[in-house]
């Protein structure tokens, strides 16, 4: 695509780097068959090559963004299935990365969006923030069919849906503890790993994290954290807040050089590990943080990477749980943003259970981040249409590599969600998933 750039606004890296992904677009449109907002829209402003235009106009002549240029750019889920369809390698995702920010320079948003993204950038980074508004939430959960009908208290009420319900009786909602049982074929040491924590996954799921420790413990690794470590930065890099988001990546490139010598960093939540593999990039400018960044970004593995490159043992799991009917969603921020795709599903079936996808695996379930919150009428058709799709293969189990894509799932499931580690934890000395023994699925 023919770009004319002012040579002064190319001084700056990111335009610069945002004109050459644009060059490289040919219009040809195959990106549009995998995108979600397409899919349900089929309007040429809601797919990647209409945006395109867009970012274009806007970046290219300076101008204010519009409401309507917003409107259509805050439809993105940041998926990236653009990106694994295109010929050309668009990097569609720093495009609009890059557009988010200068969006959130140049646009006023009315005053109710802006209340609400400050509460988002408020909280939900946060760890304790997010434990504490998390209880209050439980609590306040039947208020959501009120306040949904009250124009201005709608995202109250967004918020209210998306906390998970109380646990089932049956389940203590704490993970199990480990005992001797469950180490008693442990390899010796072979390394350490650090385990990055995120900042919304140890409440919603901490079995995850549970169950993570237990399989790296029984493999040899000696599982630490860094109490220095925050938000990946993901939330405030997607809603262009460019300050907040570098303070982030810093604070954790700073956090995991100092905790010592480890053989990777493993990540439990997609969209948290496709961030962190691209640390290098955002601070590829920051002269004393740029190095580290790198490194640190090259250490990044999602946690069925390293499972893999560790090895999981042939003979412990095939026969020692039931064989669950298990249908896998492919987080978009592992199968576009890393590159992950067969993995899991090898890793699943290795482990003795019969694993499946569905129809249209590749389009996103419409959880993206805070996006369920901030577009819950295309995040709702989208969940709709995903869980359609993988209700169509009568699973026992829904599986997948997420904390948000669990969580927007099994809001509307009507069978069991759990993390593709759970399952691999149990298939390999572990105990059975919480989320089957509460959530009464097959086994």
């Amino acid at each position: 695509m023919r770009t004319e750039f002012p040579a002064e606004a190319l001084e700056d890296p990111a335009t610069a780097a945002a004109e050459a992904a644009i060059r490289r677009c040919v219009r040809c449109g195959f990106c549009t068959s995998t995108c979600p907002t397409y899919v349900l829209s089929r309007e040429e402003l809601d797919g990647p090559r209409g945006r395109i235009y867009l970012m274009k106009d806007m970046l290219e002549n300076r101008r204010r963004p519009t409401a309507e240029v917003v409107q259509h750019i805050d439809r993105c889920l940041s998926c990236l299935g653009c990106i694994t369809t295109c010929p050309s390698d668009v990097n569609y995702r720093h495009l609009v990365d890059h557009s988010r920010q200068y969006i959130r320079e140049h646009y006023t948003r009315p005053w109710g969006e802006r209340w609400f993204r400050r509460v988002l950038l408020a909280v939900l980074p946060h760890r304790r923030r997010f434990a504490a508004a998390l209880a209050l939430g439980a609590l306040a959960r039947p208020l959501a069919a009120v306040l949904r009908h009250l124009p201005m208290l709608r995202p109250v009420a967004r918020m209210l849906e998306s906390v998970p319900a109380p646990r089932l009786a049956g389940s203590s909602g704490a993970p199990v503890l480990p005992s001797p049982a469950m180490f008693a074929n442990a390899q010796p040491l072979r390394g350490r790993v650090l385990l990055a924590q995120g900042c919304v996954e140890g409440s919603l799921s901490p079995e995850v994290h549970a169950a993570t420790r237990r399989l790296l413990q029984r493999l040899g690794y000696e599982v630490i954290v860094s109490e220095r470590e925050g938000c990946c930065g993901a939330l405030a890099h997607h809603l262009g807040e460019h300050a907040q988001t570098q303070a982030a990546v810093r604070r954790n490139v700073e956090a995991w050089s100092e905790a010592g010598e480890a053989v990777a960093i493993i990540s439990t939540a997609s969209g948290c590990g496709s961030m962190l593999k691209d640390y290098g990039q955002l601070l590829r400018d920051d002269a004393a943080h740029a190095g580290s960044a790198k490194a640190i970004a090259e250490r990044v593995a999602d946690v069925c990477e390293f499972l893999d490159r560790a090895g999981l043992p042939k003979a412990a799991g095939p026969s020692a749980v039931p064989r669950l009917r298990v249908v896998y969603h492919p987080p978009c921020s592992l199968q576009h943003g890393q590159r992950v795709r067969e993995l899991p599903v090898r890793l699943l079936r290795d482990a003795g259970f019969d694993v499946e996808l569905p129809p249209d695996a590749h389009l996103c379930c419409g959880s993206a981040g805070t996006y369920h919150l901030l577009q819950p009428d295309i995040a709702d058709a989208l969940r709709e249409r995903k869980l359609a799709a993988l209700h169509g293969t009568r699973p026992d189990v829904i599986v997948t590599g997420n904390v948000g894509c669990a969580t927007h799932l099994a809001a509307r499931a009507q069978v069991p969600v759990l993390h593709t580690v759970e399952l691999l934890d149990w298939a390999y000395g572990g105990p059975k998933p919480q989320g089957l023994v509460s959530g009464g699925a097959t086994a």
